[in-house]
């Protein structure tokens, strides 16, 4: 199982950064099965905005779900068993789906992923931006749900089964539909009180700039930040006070693993005209942008960007997460069954899957 475990974390660094301005509240599910197992391994990740705060794994000796962040202890013990009681139910369904996805596709028995994607986001002044519901089946995007016309879209021509099925029971994507709207907003705003310490602080960046030669006299300039929250940032060389995009390289936003992230952007130049660029950084913990070059005659590479506070260190590395990445409007669909007992808006905050 090692190999599965490694691919969890890549798919972790890979996980899509949320819009400036924008919280959000989203649920990865993943559903394996393998040669060998006697059922498939169930696991399921929740994030508010950049922070994962809930997780479940089948194969966990609590078969509870768990919290990943301090400040979820505020839940009480209802809180934990209604959403147990939901996320084992949507493994059950998984369950069903895999087999039925199977018998769509005509494969025998194997390792096989059915995913979901399901969420919401809100403006910071809580109007609601979009509800999103994505499966996937075996890494590739398989049906999505359209909440403008309650209906599902597929990705390919198999989903097909999948969408007459759900589409025959219009109340699957009406209940969704309601979920999303209201639900899933109305336990983000929760969230967000419960862990605005550190949900909703700003800490500043810090930057750096290094300075590299290459054998054929070519020079890298990369100016580096890291220690900020939130993810959002912009990292732009300017030369001459014009934004540089030609012999640009960057990488996207990542998690440093300790609650904070780093981002990264590099721009090739000629040796001797490093002075003629600026590296401009923009950031909500930074009253304005900051701007720095390239100074060999420092003594220290580093620009320390305000004061920052304890870093709080996560607990473990996200355990789940989906091997596809979609843009981040979608759905997903099937014959939902019915949780046990009464889940109110005030109840559980994970909505249930469906049967492929």
């Amino acid at each position: 199982m090692e190999p599965l475990k490694l691919s969890f974390l890549l798919m972790a660094v890979a996980l899509p950064e949320i819009k400036a301005g924008v919280h959000s509240l989203r649920y990865f599910q993943t559903s394996m099965s393998q040669p060998g197992l006697t059922k498939p391994r169930f696991i399921s990740v929740g994030y508010v905005d950049d922070q994962a705060f809930v997780r479940f794994d089948s194969d966990s000796a609590g078969l509870r779900e768990e919290p990943m962040v301090m400040w979820l202890d505020k839940s009480n013990q209802n809180y934990w068993e209604r959403n147990s009681r939901v996320i084992w139910e949507t493994a059950r369904t998984f369950q069903v789906g895999l087999q039925n996805l199977q018998f769509y596709y005509n494969q025998s028995e194997g390792a096989h992923t059915y995913q979901r994607l399901v969420g919401c986001e809100v403006t910071y002044d809580w109007i609601f931006l979009r509800g999103f519901e994505q499966f996937a089946y075996n890494g590739h995007d398989y049906i999505s749900l359209d909440l403008t016309t309650l209906s599902w879209t597929v990705a390919e021509p198999t989903a097909l089964n999948s969408k007459l099925k759900w589409e025959a029971e219009r109340s699957i994507a009406q209940r969704q539909k309601e979920y999303l709207e209201e639900k899933c907003v109305y336990w983000l705003r929760k969230y967000l009180e419960y862990g605005k310490e550190k949900l909703l602080r700003a800490a500043p960046p810090s930057v750096r700039i290094t300075h590299r030669t290459h054998p054929d006299g070519k020079v890298t300039l990369q100016c580096r930040s890291q220690d900020f929250y939130p993810a959002e940032i912009s990292l732009t060389w300017l030369r001459d006070g014009e934004e540089q995009h030609q012999d640009t390289e960057f990488i996207e936003t990542r998690p440093a693993g300790d609650g904070t992230f780093q981002k990264w952007v590099a721009v090739e130049v000629t040796s001797g005209q490093e002075g003629n660029y600026i590296c401009r950084v923009q950031h909500e913990g930074l009253p304005e942008p900051l701007t720095l070059k390239w100074e060999p005659e420092s003594s220290s590479p580093w620009i320390i960007v305000g004061v920052l506070a304890a870093v709080f260190l996560l607990n473990a590395v996200i355990a789940g997460a989906v091997v596809w990445r979609k843009k981040t409007s979608g759905g997903k669909g099937g014959d939902y069954v019915q949780a046990a007992g009464n889940d109110s808006a005030q109840g559980s905050d994970v909505s249930l899957t469906a049967k492929a």
